[in-house]
């Protein structure tokens, strides 16, 4: 037996290279998808970090929420995300190529904060929503992103409904199977930009993919 690393090796394999690949295979796979050009390129780039060709069919976006996702990264808006992975996965490098004054400073997440888990102890709820609550100020005019908890999105739409919370685009992607669906579906009637799949499948890897690829297309957008 020879190991078939010694054929990466041989040929030069370039990390662009498999890339280039990997994406030519998923448009190959997924012909006809319907999707405008960026809307494409953010689900391609979700199939791409989860080999889900699935997402093709349970992908949404609201009209205009491309465009209102890289308006919203070109000028900088703060970016909340519901779980620490998303936070250590974003590229700061990607961020600051849509805009150079991003920093960490500009990535918020409470769902370690003592005080959020304190709160959260004493009402016997998930800390999650605290932390959604904390992160107000950030939520209304920046980028929302959850790929882990639906309560902390219902969180956000409630603050929507009853507060006018109006979020510049959210990534509606948690996963599970307790109050997921009808997290995304009660976004996706409030009429704001937003990028979700429907039903249980989520995750932060694909939050963090749908927020890189909307990075890509505001560095080209500059």
């Amino acid at each position: 037996m020879r190991p078939r690393i010694h054929e990466v090796i041989e040929g030069r394999q370039a990390p662009e290279a498999i890339e280039a690949a990997s994406f030519a295979a998923i448009d190959a796979e997924v012909p006809g998808h319907g999707f405008t050009p960026g809307q494409w390129r953010v689900v391609q780039r979700m199939i791409h970090a989860s080999a889900d060709l699935a997402l093709a069919q349970s992908t949404r976006f609201s009209a205009g929420g491309i465009e209102a996702a890289v308006a919203a990264l070109r000028a900088g808006r703060p970016l909340y995300v519901d779980t620490n992975m998303i936070r250590a996965g974003l590229s700061m490098a990607r961020l600051r190529r849509a805009n150079p004054e991003y920093g960490p400073e500009r990535v918020f997440c409470h769902i370690a904060d003592e005080d959020v888990a304190r709160e959260a102890r004493a009402a016997g709820l998930p800390r999650s929503l605290f932390a959604v609550r904390k992160a107000r100020a950030v939520l209304d005019g920046g980028i929302a992103v959850f790929g882990n908890a639906p309560v902390a999105l219902l969180e956000l739409n409630r603050m929507i409904v009853e507060e006018g919370v109006r979020p510049a685009f959210v990534v509606a992607l948690p996963v599970g199977f307790v109050h997921v669906v009808e997290s995304k579906e009660e976004l996706m009637g409030l009429g704001v930009p937003y990028v979700a799949v429907a039903g249980r499948k989520g995750g932060s890897p694909l939050a963090v993919a749908a927020v890189h690829a909307l990075c890509s297309l505001a560095e080209e957008a500059r």
